[in-house]
């Protein structure tokens, strides 16, 4: 059940009028059925999953609670089982794979085993917000929670269940008892994240993900400024499919009065990349800083220490958003780039000193988003193509160290989409960036909402923009929320 499906349409309101007209002792329940229901639609086996970890992660947590001086043992047996799981799931073909081609390089010939199952939908978000728990208990951040039904909502709540946000233990545990009461506030305070959420799946995303399916699927046919065009496309691509679902889910939560994170925060208006990954997944960026980042020292240690830790998160990072060698090296080239930035910190600052150019120059923040959009982008490459091979040829071509094998002659290719599809979505970006750039300075959903007819055009033209330019109906090839395969 996608939340662009006419099933959520239906689904989502059904489920607030039962949880207000409900009493209160069963609207923790209801939100379990629901939950489970909506995960249930994909694939109904791997309920049974999920429900494996969490109960994994309930036991070992009051086990550390009840037996302190064994906390240790019941932390790493909660890690190892759920990371186990995961591995099983997402890593074991990737990891035999590998093991197989490094036997084979050393004259060592070895048949990789292959496991023919299917990746579980949200498998590493729901995997790592229980892992976070359970940590959260072992320091005594919070108490170990007593009832299993409220333990088991807090790991499958719907609308942040397949695609986060990560939420942590103490933000969305103490709202499943909390009373929350019908508000219109709450309703039109979701709204708005929900119709900007389907705004920006819709009529972007999808439409984006045409060029870059096409060009991606076979870059050898593709010019070099196609290439480039592909890439910034596959850039708005997935931060408008990713913060759609994130937008998606706060306004869903919202309605039934619940508070989620904030997963973005204008991400492409970074003035470098350690800014972008405070932008960025922000509840997963958080998450490995202080359960890995943290532990393995930060930046409280030695240079040559802190640079590691910077490339081991990032790796981390990487192999969690796939099991292949273009997302460990997707990783490893934005760790690279902090390290590198870490360590040419003050050449910098001199040379901007020398310059007489203060940090506030709008010409220098100017630059800094444009550094910082290019190198994102070149990371970006590694994280789309099919293999590790595209990948290098697309980034040689682009830098003209191999020529290209695309027809001038065929140049004018729409790349899937035609002129006046490619003009919508370039404005459609364009009132993303306009609304990004805003955010940064304003709260704007805060000032919508406390007005009444702007608040009502603005969902107006969401609704319409959705209905006109949106991809659905006949022929229409629906995308997936990119992050689903997480």
């Amino acid at each position: 059940m996608n939340f662009n499906s006419l099933q959520y349409y239906l689904f989502l309101p059904a489920v607030i009028l039962l949880y207000y007209i409900l009493p209160v002792k069963l609207r923790n329940p209801l939100l379990l059925i629901a939950s489970y229901f909506f995960y249930m639609c994909w694939q109904p086996t791997y309920a049974l999953l999920m429900l494996t970890s969490t109960a994994i992660t309930y036991f070992c947590s009051r086990c550390i609670a009840q037996y302190p001086g064994r906390k240790k043992l019941w932390l790493a047996s909660s890690l190892v089982l759920n990371l186990a799981i995961l591995f099983f799931f997402k890593y074991f073909n990737f990891a035999a794979s590998l093991i197989t081609d490094i036997l084979n390089a050393a004259n060592l010939q070895v048949t990789a085993p292959s496991l023919d199952v299917l990746l579980p939908v949200g498998i590493s978000f729901y995997t790592f917000q229980a892992l976070g728990y359970t940590i959260d208990v072992y320091r005594g951040d919070i108490a170990a929670e007593k009832s299993f039904p409220t333990y088991a909502l807090f790991v499958s709540f719907f609308p942040q269940l397949v695609a986060g946000p990560i939420e942590r233990s103490r933000n969305l545990l103490p709202q499943f008892r909390e009373v929350h009461r019908f508000s219109w506030e709450n309703i039109k305070a979701g709204l708005l994240p929900f119709f900007w959420g389907l705004f920006k799946k819709s009529v972007i995303a999808d439409e984006l993900a045409v060029i870059v399916n096409t060009v991606y699927a076979a870059p050898e046919n593709f010019l070099p400024y196609q290439l480039v065009a592909a890439t910034i496309a596959f850039a708005f691509q997935i931060y408008c499919d990713f913060s759609a679902y994130s937008d998606i889910a706060r306004g869903s939560a919202i309605m039934l009065g619940f508070r989620l994170m904030r997963n973005f925060n204008s991400p492409y208006f970074a003035t470098s990349v350690q800014d972008f990954w405070r932008r960025w997944h922000i509840s997963l960026s958080t998450w490995f800083r202080d359960y890995l980042y943290f532990p393995l020292g930060g930046s409280r240690c030695s240079k040559a220490r802190h640079c590691l830790n910077l490339l081991i998160v990032f790796a981390v990072s990487g192999l969690w958003h796939g099991a292949a060698l273009t997302f460990v090296i997707w990783g490893l080239l934005n760790g690279l780039y902090q390290v590198i930035s870490l360590l040419t910190a003050p050449a910098r600052k001199k040379i901007q000193q020398a310059l007489h150019v203060q940090d506030g120059n709008p010409l220098l923040t100017i630059f800094r988003y444009a550094i910082t959009f290019a190198l994102i982008c070149i990371a970006w490459v590694f994280f789309r193509a099919e293999s590790l091979g595209d990948a290098t040829y697309i980034l040689n071509v682009v830098a003209g160290l191999i020529p290209s094998a695309g027809d001038l002659g065929q140049a004018h290719l729409s790349m899937g989409l035609d002129a006046a599809n490619k003009i919508m979505v370039i404005v459609a970006m364009l009132v993303l960036l306009a609304v990004d750039y805003l955010g940064l300075r304003h709260n704007l959903a805060e000032k919508i909402n406390n007005t009444i007819i702007p608040r009502y055009v603005i969902y107006f033209l969401l609704l319409a923009a959705i209905f006109i330019f949106g991809s659905y109906g006949v022929g229409y090839d629906p995308q997936d929320f990119v992050y689903f395969q997480f």
